[in-house]
């Protein structure tokens, strides 16, 4: 009598004949000698990777890492370790899998305690073992843990599963692409845990900070944390040095003075405001910020929030109100101040140009929420982070060429409307 199901290992031996399609045959070359480079560490005769030579090569620390590695060897149980088969298969699923393999993976892989419940404990545990690895080995002198920040990124997940023998609510597969979504870097992190760790793995890079050596780091609004979550709403080669170009309590709280700092060279910059009521959040600008009558920018610009919640909000193709700044303009059409989508006078947030008021509503440019707790709001700290490519800072930007109306288009446009621009030239 014929078996009517696959046994065991030949179940195993089809998943890794399937697997082994998703890599060229010099990938699996490598991949064959990495392997048994890590397993020749092991003392296991060459037969698996030991769980500590495999959480020290992938460098991933705390629970999280514990939790990869037995989720790399379960196909072989994991008694001596991660075989060959096992790595091809978890690399085949995890990296070379449908967008809905990755998610379960990484949704099981953040199921710490491997109930099948992710609940807000399994959270925590995730971004501590996140902090252990990005941060821990990453602090400067004076330098300290800052759970404030991660704190708010657990406050922007949602729970809304009620899971069988658990009193509190866990997190949904759909909860859990959400949260994702709103924190592109976590996402980042999670899906490529089994990268080589030379390679510079994206969620495992922070943004270098440049500030004057007087200021401490406890007034900064911006640590290495923030930077890091803002991080992963750009493509992994924009992620370089910031600098801080201006800050309110150091600069004065001038509209003019904000836009003399950051008009010197700087076209990307990190706007963040915290207002009296103590949240925090801002927004990427991806163009210079220049005097305009209109909208302007490009797709690359979004909005975020840092405290109490952290949370990202990119451009939905809505529309293309992306940037705004506008000063001296007497029209009630035109705003004078500095902001990001939504409309005039209804912006997803604005900063008016005596920089002593602002306002955020819901926005269908990123579909974001208000990110101030009430959409009026007064701010309490500016800051403006210059986004530059590493080893640029000390790179002199090159000089303003043309004349002033050249510069100043919309100033070129208005003058051609009463007839004065081209006697101008």
């Amino acid at each position: 009598m014929g078996n009517s199901q696959a046994s065991p290992a030949s179940a195993s031996s089809s998943r890794f004949a399937m697997a082994s399609r998703a890599f060229s045959k010099q990938e699996l070359d490598s991949l064959r000698a990495l392997f048994t480079s890590l397993a020749a560490q092991s003392q296991t005769s060459g037969r698996a990777i030991s769980r500590a030579v495999f959480l020290e090569y992938y460098g991933v620390r705390g629970a999280l890492g514990e939790r990869l590695f037995q989720l790399v060897a379960k196909e072989s149980g994991g008694s001596d370790g991660v075989t060959f088969e096992d790595l091809i298969i978890s690399k085949a699923t995890y990296g070379r899998g449908t967008r809905d393999e990755v998610d379960e993976f990484i949704y099981q892989l953040c199921d710490i305690t491997g109930d099948g419940v992710l609940t807000r404990s399994d959270l925590e545990s995730v971004l501590a073992s996140i902090h252990e690895t990005v941060f821990a080995e990453n602090k400067g002198v004076g330098e300290g843990s800052n759970d404030r920040t991660f704190e708010a990124l657990l406050n922007s997940a949602v729970f809304s599963k009620d899971a069988e023998g658990v009193s509190e609510k866990a997190m949904s597969l759909s909860d859990f692409r959400n949260w994702c979504t709103l924190l592109p870097s976590l996402r980042k992190f999670l899906g490529n845990l089994l990268m080589p760790p030379d390679s510079g793995r994206p969620g495992f890079e922070i943004p270098l900070l440049h500030y004057p050596e007087n200021i401490s780091t406890d007034l900064l609004l911006l640590n290495k944390e923030y930077a890091w979550h803002i991080g992963g709403g750009f493509s992994q080669h924009e992620v370089q040095e910031w600098k801080l170009l201006y800050r309110s309590s150091l600069h004065g709280q001038s509209f003019n003075t904000f836009l003399g700092k950051v008009t010197n060279g700087d076209a990307q910059t990190v706007l963040i405001v915290k207002d009296t009521e103590g949240s925090v959040y801002g927004g990427y600008a991806s163009q210079p910020w220049e005097r305009h009558s209109d909208f302007y920018g490009d797709m690359k610009t979004f909005l975020f929030k840092l405290y109490p919640q952290a949370s990202i909000f990119r451009p939905t193709g809505a529309n293309k109100n992306l940037q705004w700044c506008a000063i001296n303009f007497s029209s009630e059409n035109i705003p004078n101040g500095i902001g990001f989508g939504g409309q005039p006078h209804h912006f997803g947030l604005f900063l008016s140009a005596n920089f002593d008021q602002g306002h955020s509503f819901t926005c269908s440019t990123f579909t974001s929420p208000p990110l101030s707790k009430t959409n009026r709001f007064r701010p309490e700290v500016i800051e403006c982070w210059g986004i530059q490519m590493r080893g640029a800072q000390d790179e002199k930007p090159e000089l303003v060429k043309g004349t002033v109306l050249e510069r100043f288009k919309e100033d070129r446009n208005m003058l051609k409307l009463v007839g004065l621009a081209n006697s101008s030239d």
